[in-house]
């Protein structure tokens, strides 16, 4: 008796996108009938719309993250902790540092990357808000800058001054929760809050580009009263050991600063450049089904994935609620390709809202059509975060992980 191989399904990456995929796939079909594989370079997954809150300090970093073992089925997905260097589309196998694995199917879910735009100085001297690491690294530097500054005899101001690069959701999500956590290191280190300084530099001619303009009103001044300034159409020139240079009109200037954080864009993942995938940045446009053209046997979603809204013929924004819906779709996807029969469903985003969070209890959004600011808005982003707990790993992680302080 000849006994037939099960196809081999390999989930790259376990952000929102890569574990809805996992979790619905392993309910969606029977253990005799694929082998499921996931790969992530970490063993837990981090809540990326939650590193805002990590790199400011108003949340513990582990209090973002859960172990994936404890959202997987375990006897269904084997988890390899890896991290991805190469795929090989015409062998049909992923290289990781530490071995490869062979795929029948492949969902690439990797991430993105930031995207820099060629500005010299930031992968040297800036801060990201990009993973559980990085937002470590960035509350203890700036809580060693307020620690440290009364230590000197000659105290430097620069020491008290953060730049924030970009005033789009990441950013002003950041500026919130620098604004609740500023004040509080004043206090512990006996610093005069007037000291202090939080500047963003944004190119765009706005802030929350996108955003309705009376909700982006409401932001910059309710974060001007927390005395963030902004400095909106200024462009970044270059990052320096100390500072940046920073051009509008063509004047030049140069902002003393030892914190400078880069929260102004990204891009795709460069696995999926440097695989020959037919890119924009890293972004694969995928067709409805989201393959990746040319390649049936490959799945793109999230940060990857490169989707038009046809309405305004722009990509949408890589964002953890389309990351999630395409998860859905993708499972149900590979369901029908291991079984080879059925009909794919084609992925359309549903946009249910978008919520910005000012801080512990202030947010401006949209939900269903709605505009929403203060209070409300900030317990509809709570809600939303409770919501995708909800989804990835039920009640129990939402009862472990969830944001109670509605109000």
């Amino acid at each position: 008796m000849f006994s037939v191989r099960k196809p081999r399904v390999v989930v790259l990456g376990a952000g929102y996108g890569g574990l809805i995929t996992v979790t619905r796939l392993q309910k969606q079909i029977g253990v005799d009938e694929a082998e499921i594989t996931l790969v992530n370079k970490n063993d837990y997954h981090y809540e990326t719309t939650w590193l805002h809150e990590a790199s400011a300090g108003t949340l513990h970093h582990d209090r973002a993250r859960y172990q994936i073992k404890d959202i997987i089925d375990n006897n269904r997905v084997k988890f390899v902790k890896d991290t991805v260097v190469s795929i090989d589309k015409e062998a049909k196998k992923v290289v990781l540092e530490n071995g490869e694995v062979e795929y029948d199917y492949l969902v690439i879910s990797l991430g993105a990357h930031p995207e820099t735009f060629g500005i010299q100085g930031l992968k040297e001297f800036a801060f990201g808000i990009t993973s559980i690491d990085s937002a470590r690294q960035l509350r203890e530097h700036i809580e060693y800058q307020f620690a440290t500054y009364n230590m000197e005899a000659e105290k430097k101001d620069e020491r008290l001054t953060i730049v924030v690069g970009g005033a789009g959701f990441t950013g002003i999500e950041f500026l919130g929760e620098l604004g609740n956590r500023v004040p509080e290191l004043c206090k512990e280190y006996d610093i005069d809050f007037k000291k202090v300084r939080i500047i963003c530099v944004e190119a765009a001619p706005t802030a929350l580009p996108g955003f309705d303009p009376e909700l982006v009103d409401y932001a910059v001044n309710h974060l001007q009263k927390k005395g963030v300034e902004f400095r909106i159409g200024t462009a970044i020139k270059e990052c320096i050991e100390g500072g940046i240079i920073v051009a509008k009109d063509d004047q030049m200037e140069t902002i003393k600063a030892e914190t400078v954080v880069w929260a102004a864009g990204v891009r795709g993942n460069s696995v999926v450049e440097e695989a020959g995938f037919e890119n924009m940045r890293g972004r694969v446009k995928v067709d409805g089904y989201l393959r990746a053209p040319g390649h049936d046997d490959v799945f793109i979603i999230g940060d990857c994935a490169l989707i038009i809204n046809e309405e305004i013929n722009r990509p949408y924004p890589p964002t953890a609620q389309i990351a999630m819906q395409q998860g859905e779709v993708c499972a149900k996807n590979l369901a029908v390709a291991i079984r080879e029969r059925g009909e794919m469903g084609t992925f359309t985003p549903d946009i249910k809202g978008s919520v910005a969070s000012l801080g512990e209890n202030d947010a401006v959004g949209v939900v269903f059509g709605k505009k929403l600011v203060g209070t409300k808005a900030s317990f509809m982003k709570k809600v939303i975060d409770n919501r995708a707990l909800l989804m990835v790993g039920g009640p129990t992680l939402v009862l472990k992980k969830g944001k109670f302080n509605l109000l």
